[in-house]
């Protein structure tokens, strides 16, 4: 069995409580943290700055996965790698120069990663499916929680990872967005190895308890 990871997402968080959720999810049996950059203008949301960032390392025990939506992402690399991200990951639509960014990302330390939007699809990856550890299948909309899944993820977590199988490459296939007990099986056995859950989680009356009924769908 291949290796499955979950990794709730803080932009679901209670931010008057943001501590108490870190340690929520650092005694889960989640496998690594979810937080979500947003900047106002690649999506019309604002999350996160980097003093919250800075925040939430100093807490969190595990893997910090880090998804930049925002524009020019290269300016901002090694300030990720300095407040302590273990994965970056950007946007296709959002680099000009997607394989330098990539390397940049990994010559500072991080797993480098891509997402992509509803709309962009994953032949796009073809050429560099080899250089990127971890891709980001967009199930909603980027920059809003709690939208509902897209249904034609699946087609594109199977063609994405036939793309990987063809060309021998190591690379995680991570969903966000919708992700529930209801499809959270399924994304699996179409491909997935990595699964972003946040309203599902934090928006629960037991969210320890919800982490690990969703470990036991994926494992």
């Amino acid at each position: 069995m291949k290796p499955t990871y979950l990794a709730p997402s803080l932009l679901a968080a209670d931010f008057a409580n943001l501590e108490r959720d870190i340690k929520m999810v650092n005694a889960s049996e989640a496998d690594w943290f979810h937080v979500d950059i947003m900047d106002g203008v690649f999506v019309p949301n604002i999350s996160f700055g980097m003093p919250v960032v800075q925040a939430i390392t100093r807490h969190a025990t595990k893997v910090i996965d880090v998804h930049l939506m925002i524009v020019d992402p290269d300016r901002y690399i090694q300030t990720f790698a300095d407040l302590g991200a273990t994965h970056l990951t950007v946007h296709y639509e959002a680099c000009t120069h997607l394989h330098r960014t990539l390397q940049a990302i990994k010559a500072a330390g991080m797993k480098a990663g891509v997402a992509l939007n509803p709309h962009t699809p994953v032949d796009l990856l073809k050429d560099i499916i080899s250089d990127i550890d971890i891709v980001i299948i967009m199930s909603v909309n980027p920059g809003f929680g709690g939208q509902s899944f897209i249904e034609n993820t699946y087609k594109k977590i199977r063609s994405l990872k036939e793309i990987i199988i063809t060309h021998n490459a190591s690379t995680l296939i991570e969903i966000d967005g919708g992700v529930t007990d209801q499809n959270a099986a399924k994304l699996i056995d179409s491909g997935a190895d990595v699964l972003v859950a946040g309203s599902f989680v934090f928006k629960a009356q037991d969210p320890v308890e919800t982490i690990s009924q969703l470990k036991k769908l994926i494992s």
